[in-house]
């Protein structure tokens, strides 16, 4: 796992300005830890900063081949999961190689198939391949959109990387926000090409771009469709579990130190008990895997279900645990330190955003950390309740007859903060959002023939799975790599994903339930308490200090920046969250303040140009 920077210009050679590839890679530095490169030519430089996850000494990069003058180049980010049958295939068409690496996989499929690679490769990737000879810059992104991959035109040219901060460290791209960007933003739409940035923008998930002397085009490789499903329900679970257990499988391959986040629901227990199995198979029957979970040092007296939690977390993890037979730790947070400004500034500098979630970022950032102390690798179970039908929105009859984005009946409009009434009357983010929502339903496949129901549950899954999965997959990426941690989501398998998504929502719901498919997939391989939990979401502090200190610190980001804020702010709306005793402010109104601090740390750290 990596990060990748570079740029190509026609109008200029980047071999007189080495430094500048030398600050764009060094941005990186957080995703990369172990080793960085560089590579310049007579028109493109591509940077590379390496976390070591696979042949340690061998996958140095940016790694070439080809003569000289006609090299191709290729900066790598992730994991091709089939890499050692593809180096088959590639060995029997005359490839020589020099290393174990994926990466001298992925160089060489180009070589061979061009552009066609993409259809052959299986994982979380986002890379860039320099073809000198024909003069022509090639980024490509994985299917789900795992691997993060930004772009921006410049004289000549354009500039990538795998995050924002690496384009911004290029002298002609400037960290400028527009209306356009705070509406993408604050919409909580999730839409990928355009982001915040102005000018910026995102290689779509199942996408590639292409720069040559004709310019910049974009096309899709891979993007979801509704296929006729002929298993029965037997078939079906077996399916399921056929393909479930191979991703495990194929991601568990690592030369570091790998473990797993074992949260107590359903999703993180079926994944670590086909993980523990496949471990025990290749190492001996005494092989443990490690498994962590995170709670908070008041969460077993002070637990307060709200609109995204039914139950504390830590009881059901170590039992799912002892049940696999994992080495099974918690990491237990003070949610005092989730107050501390250095790790906040941190979380907001790695986001690159001003959107998140608060105290779960900061928990979940600190949780990384812990755990890249003792592990390189971390398997999650990101993804399930949008392959399977677990989020409330695909059963709440409210849910479903709303002509909106279910997730925005949860979080509320604006991003549960309160945008100041001129910037509200610019953005005209209601306008916007019922604009997207159509296009996003026209988008989505469908079969003749559909009941009504099948066909309202496959909207819902179209858009859980292209957009509210986004940004679940940008937070873990950018909280992850920010700590030297690679995460693995083999539950974003995209044969996994085609089949769930053609399956009938009959079957997706057999027992009444969500996820009836993963729960008869875990018959046995998860504790029945486990087996049969509601839903729960990712955990957060109760406690009044913690409330009590985010108050504080959301009155001092109201006054900062010279009243930047206020003028973004509607502090009006704001205000009773500020006056509420801390003991009794609700989940809602503690969001709010939350997003009002980190919009100021946001402008601290980042200094944007805003233009409104």
């Amino acid at each position: 796992m990596c990060g990748i920077a570079g740029w190509v210009s026609f109008d200029e050679d980047p071999r007189r300005q080495v430094p500048v590839i030398e600050r764009m890679t060094a941005s990186l530095a957080l995703r990369g830890p172990d080793a960085s490169g560089i590579w310049c030519g007579p028109y493109a430089a591509l940077g590379h900063r390496r976390l070591a996850v696979l042949d340690l000494e061998g996958g140095v990069q940016p790694m070439t081949a080809g003569p000289e003058g006609a090299e191709v180049v290729l900066s790598y980010s992730g994991e091709v999961y089939n890499h050692e049958e593809l180096r088959t295939e590639l060995r029997r068409r005359g490839h020589d190689f020099r290393t174990r690496s994926d990466t001298e996989v992925v160089l060489r499929a180009y070589q061979e198939w061009g552009d066609a690679l993409t259809d052959r490769l299986e994982g979380m990737y986002a890379f860039a391949v320099w073809d000198s000879e024909r003069q022509r810059l090639l980024l490509v992104r994985d299917r789900l959109g795992v691997k993060p991959l930004h772009w921006a035109r410049i004289p000549g040219g354009l500039v990538f990387g795998s995050e924002p901060k690496a384009l911004f460290a290029h002298p002609a791209v400037r960290p400028r926000v527009d209306a356009d960007g705070l509406r993408a933003a604050y919409s909580l739409l999730f839409s990928t090409g355009p982001t915040l940035w102005a000018g910026v923008r995102e290689v779509e998930p199942g996408g590639i771009t292409v720069l040559d002397r004709g310019g910049v085009t974009e096309r899709r490789y891979w993007q979801l469709e509704a296929r006729p499903h002929t298993d029965g329900p037997e078939e079906t679970v077996e399916e399921v579990r056929s393909r479930l257990d191979r991703a495990a499988r194929a991601q568990l391959a690592a030369d570091v130190p790998r473990c797993t986040l074992l949260s107590g629901g359903l999703d993180s227990t079926v994944l670590t008990a086909l993980l523990a199995d496949e471990l025990r198979l290749r190492e001996g029957p005494e092989a443990r895997l490690r498994s962590y979970a995170v709670d908070y040092s008041d969460q077993a007296e002070r637990f307060t279900g709200d609109v995204l939690r039914t139950g504390h977390d830590t009881p059901y993890a170590t039992e799912a645990g002892a049940f696999i037979g994992t080495d099974h730790s918690t990491v237990v947070l003070d949610p005092r330190t989730l107050l501390d400004p250095e790790h906040r500034t941190a979380v907001v500098a790695a986001r690159d955003s001003p959107i998140g979630v608060g105290d779960m970022d900061t928990s979940l950032y600190l949780l990384f950390g812990e755990i890249a102390q003792h592990s390189t690798v971390a398997l999650s179970g990101e993804a399930a309740d949008e392959v399977f039908g677990g989020y409330p929105w695909f059963h709440s009859p409210r849910a479903l007859a709303a002509d909106t984005f279910p997730w925005l009946l949860v979080t509320g409009d604006e991003a549960a903060m309160p945008l100041h009434p001129d910037l509200a009357d610019t953005l005209a983010i209601g306008a916007f959002q019922r604009d997207t929502y159509r296009d996003a339903l026209a988008a989505v496949p469908h079969l003749d023939g559909e009941s009504p129901v099948q066909h309202r549950q496959r909207e819902m899954q179209h858009l859980s799975l292209t957009r509210w999965l986004r940004q679940l997959l940008h937070r873990k990426d950018r909280l992850s790599m920010a700590q030297g941690l690679e995460v693995r989501v083999p539950y974003c398998d995209h044969r996994l994903v085609e089949y769930a998504f053609s399956t009938p929502w009959e079957l997706q719901s057999s027992d009444g339930r969500e996820k009836s498919l993963l729960r008869a997939v875990g018959t046995g391989l998860a504790p029945h308490s486990v087996l049969h939990r509601a839903k729960n979401h990712y955990p957060a502090t109760h406690h009044p200090d913690y409330n009590r200190g985010l108050q504080d610190m959301a009155r001092d980001a109201l006054g900062a920046h010279g009243g930047t804020v206020r003028d973004l702010v509607d502090e009006r709306a704001i205000k009773p969250c500020l006056d509420t005793d801390p003991a009794r402010l609700e989940w809602g109104d503690r969001l709010r303040l939350e997003r009002v601090v980190d919009l100021a740390l946001w402008l601290g750290h980042h200094r944007p140009e805003l233009v409104l």
